[in-house]
Order: C-alpha cells, then structure tokens, then sequence
C-alpha cells in the first residue's frame, strides 16, 4: 500500500463531525491529498486524535504512512497515540523541582523514552509505597526544563492499576529519593 493509500483510508474512518482545536476536519486531510501534499496531510490527521475514539488500526495506517516517508517523529507520536487506543489516557500536569531541591538537572525529552517510577498512592503490604513504572511524553513543548512544570501524559507499565486515579489527585515522580516532581492528574480515560 502507497502513503496516498494509507492516508486515504485513515481519513474515511474520521468521522465527520470531528474538528481539531484549529478547526481542522478530515475533509482538509482529503483535500491536502489531492494536491499531493502528504506529509501536511499526515501531520493534520496524526492530531485529529480528539473528539473520538480512534481505533489501533487507524494508527498503524498513520505509523505505515510515516514510516514509509521517513518522518521519525510523527510515527513515535503516531505509535504513543496507538499504546493509547489501547490501554487508555493518563495527562497530567508535571511540576519538576529545581536542582537545588533535588529536582532533576537535566530536561525530560519529549518522545516518551524516559521512565520513571510514580507513587500513585498505592502501599506495599509492609506499608511503603508501591511505585509503579510509567512512560512521559511531554505535551506541547519539545522538552521539559529542570524545575519547570507543563502538561505530560503517561503510559504506565501496568495501566489498569491507574485506571482509579481521579482529576485533581496528586501523584509523586521518583528517580530514587527525594521525590523529583508532582504531577497533577487531568485526565484518566480507560480504553473502550
């Protein structure tokens, strides 16, 4: 199958009356395609992600597409948006602490490769906390800055142990002791 192919089909399967935050729908997409503006057209439907659930095979019709131009970062963000369908959304709102306060000195990179250990208020039998281990993509910013705060989401190593976290619950980053950054959860959505 061709990238035109490709996005041709992940473009029938938006419905309709989804519209992204700039007001993008998946006709847009179609017409990009037919001006053979590809990776505008790939880059539009990969945030066409809102307002519906879509499917793991929609994904992978994006991850092929980007794949097949070279765009490395479109299909970790496509392959993310796939881990989602399947195992639900985690956001939150990170706030890092400084350096001097035992924070991290160094940036978290976007694309999900850091994993740290979150006490999401669960304890161990003997009483201490049952850290569990969850992924980080940084929202909106390419990365985020040493004692810094902005919007993360999470891909957990056991998700359905995060399923019972609630807006507005406070949950702890770790990477040994002391504690690194507090996250406010903003949103919890377990998988269809």
């Amino acid at each position: 199958m061709d990238v035109v192919e490709l996005l041709g089909r992940a473009a029938a399967l938006v419905p309709a009356d989804v519209v992204n935050e700039a007001g993008v729908t998946a006709a847009d997409v179609r017409e990009y395609l037919d001006h053979n503006e590809w990776e505008v057209a790939l880059d539009l439907l990969a945030d066409l992600y809102d307002g519906w659930r879509p499917s793991a095979q929609w994904w992978d019709l994006l991850i092929e597409a980007a794949e097949l131009m070279w765009l490395s970062d479109i299909a970790a963000w496509c392959h993310w948006g796939r881990w989602e369908s399947v195992h639900g959304v985690f956001r939150a709102e990170l706030r890092l602490n400084p350096p001097a306060k035992g924070g991290r000195s160094i940036a978290i990179p976007r694309p999900g490769v850091l994993r740290p250990l979150w006490d999401t208020g669960r304890r161990t039998g003997a009483g201490e906390p049952d850290l569990r281990v969850a992924r980080i993509w940084v929202e909106y910013a390419t990365e985020l800055a040493p004692g810094a705060t902005g919007s993360i989401r999470l891909a957990p190593l056991s998700p359905a142990d995060w399923y019972d976290l609630r807006p507005g619950q406070e949950i702890t980053m770790h990477e040994g002791m002391p504690v690194v950054g507090t996250a406010t959860v903003v949103e919890v959505v377990a998988p269809v």
